[in-house]
């Protein structure tokens, strides 16, 4: 049952969210007229092609590994479909209050006076939107699961 192509879609799901550690939230921000380049992880400053560490997000990263690991999980639920379609939507419930945090946690290090524009903006505040829909595509895909099991059963 792992072969199925919902594990694939939790385990794109889980890998989209492990890559938020490795693009921006949002870059070439001025805060306090110098370029900062938001993360997960934190806050980094450019100094002379090297990023430095300004700030960490210690809640943020921790948290970030634990949504990252959730699809994982339900990948190995395969034997009980209703508890992984639930698990689904219970992350689904999860990744919208992370997203949530982590718009606030970028519009808290930019300050109040900073608006961020579309080129700002950086591929990490998508990729929980990406992940949210693979996700979707594995509660229909198990859903389908269910239905050919049913099916099957009344064959019997």
């Amino acid at each position: 049952m792992l072969q199925r192509i919902q594990s694939i879609y939790l385990l794109f799901a889980s890998l989209v969210l492990f890559s938020l550690y490795f693009f921006p939230l949002a870059h070439n921000v001025y805060v306090n007229d110098v370029p900062v380049t938001i993360m997960v992880t934190g806050i980094f400053q450019d100094l002379g092609g090297v990023h430095k560490n300004i700030e960490t997000f210690t809640a943020l990263t921790a948290v970030t590994a634990i949504v990252a690991l959730i699809p994982l999980v339900i990948i190995f639920l395969f034997k009980n479909r209703k508890q992984q379609i639930a698990l689904c939507y219970s992350a689904m419930l999860v990744l919208f209050g992370y997203s949530f945090w982590m718009a606030q946690t970028v519009k808290n290090a930019v300050g109040e006076g900073v608006q961020l524009g579309t080129k700002t903006m950086g591929i990490g505040l998508f990729l929980t939107s990406i992940s949210i829909v693979m996700l979707l595509l594995a509660i229909k895909s198990i859903k389908s699961d269910e239905k050919l099991v049913k099916s099957a059963d009344r064959l019997r």
